[in-house]
C-alpha cells in the first residue's frame, strides 16, 4: 500500500481481471474509501437476449488507456487503476475494472465515474455482441 496520491495502473488482458491487484494499486493509508467499479457483461440489450461478448482492441490501446488514467488521476490527485479484458466473454463476466482511492467516498464516487466514462469515450476497444438468434453485432461503433 503507497502513499502516492497519483500511483496508475492500467492493463489490457486476455485474462481474468485480478481485483486484488487493482485495489492494492490504488490503496493507501490516507484513504478512507476505495471504489471500484465491474463492467459485467450481461444477458441482455435492447430487448434481446446476449450469448456472448467480443472486445477487441487497437494495438495502442494500452498506451491510451494508461494515458486516460493518468489524466484522471491528476485532475482529481487521487490514485486511479484500470484494466479491461479482450477476447471471447461469457455473462457474468468482467469487462472492465475500475478502481479510485481517495481520503472521502464522495470524491472516489466521483473520480470512479469519471474514470469510467473517459475509458468508454476515449480507449479504443471494440464490442461484437453474439445474439441467441445466431446474430453479431458491432456496438458502439
Amino acid at each position: 500500500m503507497g502513499d502516492d496520491k497519483t500511483v496508475t495502473f492500467a492493463v489490457i488482458t486476455n485474462d481474468e481481471i485480478d481485483e486484488a491487484a487493482i485495489r492494492r494499486a490504488v490503496e493507501s493509508v490516507q484513504s478512507g474509501a476505495v471504489v471500484m467499479f465491474s463492467g459485467v457483461v450481461r444477458n441482455h440489450d435492447g430487448g434481446r437476449d446476449v450469448q456472448s461478448l467480443e472486445y477487441q482492441a487497437h494495438p495502442d490501446a494500452e498506451r491510451f488507456l494508461a494515458e486516460c488514467c493518468a489524466t484522471v488521476a491528476a485532475e482529481t490527485g487521487l490514485s486511479i487503476a484500470a484494466a479491461h479484458r479482450v477476447g471471447k466473454l461469457e455473462v457474468g463476466d468482467v469487462a472492465l475494472l475500475a478502481a479510485v482511492s481517495a481520503a472521502h467516498r464522495r470524491e472516489a464516487f466521483d473520480a470512479c465515474e469519471l474514470l469510467v466514462e473517459r475509458i468508454k469515450s476515449t480507449v479504443p476497444i471494440w464490442k461484437r455482441q453474439s445474439l441467441a438468434s445466431g446474430t453479431t453485432e458491432w456496438v458502439g461503433l
